[in-house]
């Protein structure tokens, strides 16, 4: 009898679990044959291969205090040591050699294995029928979402089909056309959802599993993904085969259709809403999605105990917090006013010398700034956050890391990293918002920039903006597609702050040697003798440096050399 870790590929395609997987052996010496043959291990072995699905969610945060917010325009990095991973990225020195995000590739391809052989033993497990089906249509939704991820990071990638690999095996298979990867997880994911029931139609119990919903949300990301500018007919290569397995080889608008229909059959579902509450304050339901594990608008999610996750990462020094990834002005300055108009608009209202006074009530819920109201536990009641030039504790300081600014997205206001609370929230993987912004980037690529408006007005009224004479939410009308696109990339840029999303966008928008590629902005606050405040703008102390060869990662060196059929990415 072999035992399940023996079987396991867990270091890219060719090695073995970790010790501290599912049936390890060490501890259990749990065969195939055991865990298959009993129900309940069965229905563990599959919720084993839930339990990563947040790996990126975790791999941009607590490992190693974070990795891709602080390599972009929206984040600083609390440190500048070398031996950080966020570092690799922001500094530009990551290379098939220096390659500290292995789990990018490994963990992954860990769990396509752990669903192949699910799925291999899935007729001699004694369940019904029914559950089977069921079971094996969730495997297969996970297994698309752990291949999304790979396409996302490093272009086309082996697809290994159903085949479940022996430790023994000598695995040397080529990369699959992007156009390839993207056709088998469409087709995937329409097979599962064909047998996944909705979300509602789950007991209590069941909450967060896969849904016919989330299949469709997936394919949604995936065909926006690949009607990208970095996707489709943006391959940084001469290399005609390359070309093939990195992007689609041509621009076609036709993907930017396909991608919009994806997303247009979840919003006519029915199954999802907007988290919306501008009754207890403006833009309520936009801080409360975060806080609250069962809402109407969560799609992916991983599910937590009771946690301060989000407080532990992100809360300033005096509420016990890392304070690892702390947001840039750039970020700040993408916030419009609470009228929907943009900063740098001369009718918006905007003081730069009260810079913080009536901006888009997504502002006040995602960013902590001087004078900001947030629990401190030696009170027992919030306080003022200082984060004025040497302010006790949470101040700038003008030859440190600090911005100015804390990030407050997804934390909750009435407890801290060191109050002895908790949230009883989930990890937001996807929710409706990316939905609505993945259907209004996408029609508008078709010219149809007319449908756009809606979903951005919904957002737009769900985070407490103002309708306006016009109904309009601050969008100017008849926009043309390049004024709606930067529109559109902004907003999801607002809405989706600091929740994985922000180093894929200007990657796939080939907008990274632009944005995150110099000196970020931060704020320099000074404390007058007459208690006002003087507000100067400043350059980060690092440069962040981006290279064209970034746009994709690159395959880990020691993979590479154990299957020579698989090809670097281009600049490697």
């Amino acid at each position: 009898m072999k035992k399940i870790l023996l079987l396991a590929c867990a270091i890219g395609l060719t090695s073995c679990f970790s010790s501290d997987d599912f049936l390890d052996p060490k501890t259990t010496a749990l065969t195939e044959e055991t865990v298959f043959a009993d129900s309940t291990r069965s229905v563990a072995f599959l919720y084993r291969i839930y339990s990563d699905i947040g790996f990126s969610y975790t791999k941009g945060r607590w490992d190693s205090h974070g990795n891709t917010e602080e390599a972009t325009d929206d984040a600083e990095y609390r440190y500048s040591g070398t031996g950080q991973k966020a570092v690799v990225l922001y500094s530009g020195t990551v290379s098939p050699t220096n390659f500290p995000f292995f789990e990018f590739w490994s963990t992954p391809y860990n769990n396509i294995r752990r669903v192949n052989l699910l799925l291999e033993k899935l007729p001699i497990i004694p369940v019904s029928a029914p559950l089977k089906a069921q079971m094996a249509a969730e495997a297969r939704f996970l297994r698309a979402w752990y291949y999304h991820w790979l396409l996302i990071s490093f272009g086309g990638v082996p697809i290994v089909g159903d085949k479940v690999y022996d430790i023994t095996d000598f695995i040397n298979l080529p990369r699959n056309s992007y156009a390839d990867c993207v056709n088998y997880l469409v087709k995937e994911l329409d097979e599962a959802a064909a047998v996944l029931p909705k979300g509602t139609d789950y007991s209590e119990q069941n909450y967060g599993k896969a849904t016919r919903g989330a299949c469709l949300a997936l394919k949604s990301r995936i065909l926006l993904y690949a009607a990208s500018p970095l996707f489709n007919g943006g391959a940084e290569t001469q290399n005609a085969d390359l070309a093939k397995i990195v992007s689609n080889p041509t621009y076609d608008v036709a993907y930017w259709q396909k991608a919009a229909d994806a997303a247009m059959a979840v919003m006519n579902s029915g199954e999802y809403s907007l988290y919306k509450d501008n009754t207890t304050a403006s833009g309520y339901g936009f801080y409360q999605v975060f806080l609250n594990r069962v809402n109407p608008e969560f799609i992916i999610f991983q599910n937590r105990p009771a946690n301060r996750d989000m407080e532990g990462f992100y809360n300033m020094p005096t509420r016990g917090g890392a304070y690892n990834a702390m947001p840039t002005q750039n970020l700040v300055d993408a916030f419009p006013m609470k009228n929907g108009k943009a900063i740098s608009d001369a009718t918006s209202g905007y003081d730069s010398n009260n810079p913080y006074k009536n901006r888009d009530p997504r502002f006040e819920y995602s960013i902590v700034y001087n004078e900001s109201m947030y629990y401190l536990a030696s009170a027992n009641a919030q306080r003022q956050v200082l984060t004025y030039e040497n302010a006790p504790s949470d101040g700038f300081t003008q030859a440190g890391q600090t911005t100015g600014y804390y990030s407050r997205k997804m934390c909750d206001a009435n407890i801290s990293a060191n109050s002895s609370f908790n949230s009883n929230r989930g990890w937001s993987l996807m929710r409706y918002a990316e939905v609505l912004l993945n259907y209004a980037e996408a029609i508008n690529e078709t010219g149809k920039t007319d449908l756009a408006y809606a979903p951005l007005i919904a957002l737009r009224d769900r985070a407490g903006i103002t309708a306006g004479d016009d109904k309009l939410y601050g969008l100017k009308a008849n926009m043309t597609k390049e004024q709606m696109r930067e529109i559109i990339r902004n907003e999801r840029r607002v809405e989706l702050a600091f929740e994985d999303h922000r180093w894929n966008d200007i990657r796939r928008w080939k907008i990274a040697m632009d944005v995150s590629n110099g000196y970020n902005k931060r704020m320099r606050i000074i404390k007058n003798a007459n208690n006002t405040y003087t507000y100067q703008v400043t350059e980060s102390i690092r440069r962040h440096n981006f290279r064209p060869e970034m746009y994709l990662l690159p395959i880990p060196d020691s993979e590479v050399r154990k299957a020579p059929a698989m090809l670097q990415n281009p600049g490697w």
